[in-house]
């Protein structure tokens, strides 16, 4: 009876999923055909991750680690650990003064109607691709200098291993902080990996803990900034379990 709920859950899931795209694309559509509008587009966004988020009955309680506050003035690398599809919610939920662009796999551009969509907000990547992941660090170069701050879940996908705590880091988020001298704000988020797994027949509604984490100034290497960054997630992950 529990995984026939959970297939009816997903189910809505792309009701909603759909209904929000429609009522929501047409005006991210048009206020994205102009860079300097993009920040009207990414409210009507925000309103789809919301709707989404809320809607499939998840709630977030969010706890600061730190006494560094973010700037509405200045474009950050934001990065945060990926379990889940919800993950992809959250940064847009988080940030309303920072217009969002995320660095995400090409293939998503095929689903119908949200693919149009996904074209406009993301910086897309062939992961398969050399010179597609070279190419990334010019094009989200562009978005911040429209004033648009980057998302991108530094372990380039979710783990096929669900025992895996936390995967190894790519370098893309930290390259790209260090030779643009964004700061990286560093987010965690506890729960989601069991409440809406990618395993369609498991899951449940509830609240998800987001840690702000830290905000690490881009005055030492990639490697470095990398390696703090998986220590401050990874720390909060091995006390959650």
């Amino acid at each position: 009876m529990k995984k026939i709920l959970n297939y009816i859950w997903r189910g809505w899931m792309i009701v909603l999923g759909a209904v929000l795209t429609i009522v929501m694309g047409i005006p991210v559509l048009l206020f994205s055909i102009r860079k300097e509008h993009y920040k009207y587009a990414y409210q009507f966004i925000r309103f789809w991750c919301f709707g989404m988020f809320y809607g499939m009955g998840f709630r977030y309680e969010l706890k600061n680690l730190t006494s560094k506050k973010i700037d509405k003035n200045t474009q950050y690398v934001f990065v945060s650990n990926h379990t889940s599809i919800m993950d992809v919610m959250l940064p847009c939920i988080l940030m309303p003064h920072h217009p969002l662009c995320y660095v995400g796999k090409k293939e998503l551009v095929k689903i119908p109607i949200f693919g149009i969509i996904y074209k406009r907000i993301c910086v897309m990547v062939d992961r398969s691709s050399a010179k597609s992941r070279a190419d990334v660090y010019r094009r989200c170069a562009e978005r911040m200098e429209e004033g648009q701050s980057i998302v991108i879940f530094p372990e380039g996908g979710v783990p096929d291993d669900t025992s895996v705590l936390l995967d190894s880091f790519k370098d893309g988020a930290f390259t790209l902080a260090y030779k643009h001298h964004s700061p990286i704000v560093v987010f965690t988020f506890v729960g989601l990996k069991k409440m809406f797994p990618f395993d369609y027949s498991e899951g449940f509604p509830g609240k998800v803990k987001v840690y702000f984490n830290d905000i690490l100034e881009p005055d030492c290497s990639a490697a470095e900034l990398k390696m703090m960054a998986h220590a401050e997630i990874k720390n909060i992950l091995e006390k959650s379990v």
